[in-house]
């Protein structure tokens, strides 16, 4: 697979300059990725990067969380096979994984031994609130792309409150909320674009 000029598909003003740009830059963002890897992800790529545009990285994010597998798998395999096909696929893959796999085994390691140790317990709560916080400030971060949503600010509000009501409050499997909720959306947004692209056409 050829990966497309960077201009057709993207407002964002960069791109990776080579494969082992992309390569360090996924394994950079796993290394950091403590507690969250949501918001280093977001960062790194639209505001220091600047690979993706806000609204672009949301609609990424959204995708990927919607496929099997880990959202920033999901996302380094399709950033990857854009700018580079199948190798930058591979390669966003291997940063993700190479230095954090001796990390998290060592890591996991040591948790098994001193996973009793009042000090442990407490630091691995602490971190919950955090990837919490860092999660939700990332939210709020993303959240004016959705004026230039086409699925539109009231169904977004609608379609985010059943979502949350469905996921913390009902405790609903993901399965059920992808269906119940997501493909509505999806079949909603398609509306949308149809009538822009009519209105655009006339």
């Amino acid at each position: 697979m050829n990966a497309p000029n960077h201009d057709e598909f993207s407002d964002a003003p960069a791109r990776p300059s080579s494969l082992l740009d992309l390569f360090l830059s996924f394994q950079s963002m796993a290394l950091q990725g403590f507690g969250g890897v949501l918001t280093i992800v977001q960062r790194v790529l639209c505001e220091q990067k600047r690979w993706l545009t806000q609204t672009e990285f949301a609609e990424l994010w959204a995708v990927s969380q919607v496929l099997p597998g880990p959202n920033v798998v999901n996302l380094g395999i399709i950033l990857g096979d854009r700018y580079f096909g199948f190798r930058g696929a591979v390669v966003a893959l291997a940063g993700l994984f190479t230095a954090p796999l001796f990390l998290v085994s060592t890591l996991a390691v040591l948790y098994s031994q001193f996973a009793n140790v009042a000090v442990v317990t407490g630091a691995v709560k602490g971190m919950g609130a955090v990837a919490a916080g860092m999660i939700g400030a990332v939210g709020l971060k993303l959240l004016p792309t959705v004026r230039s949503n086409p699925i539109g600010v009231p169904v977004f509000t609608i379609t985010a409150l059943v979502t949350f009501s469905m996921v913390a409050l009902l405790r609903v499997p993901l399965v059920w909320v992808i269906l119940g909720v997501g493909i509505p959306a999806v079949l909603w947004t398609y509306r949308q674009l149809s009538q822009l692209q009519k209105r655009g056409a006339q």
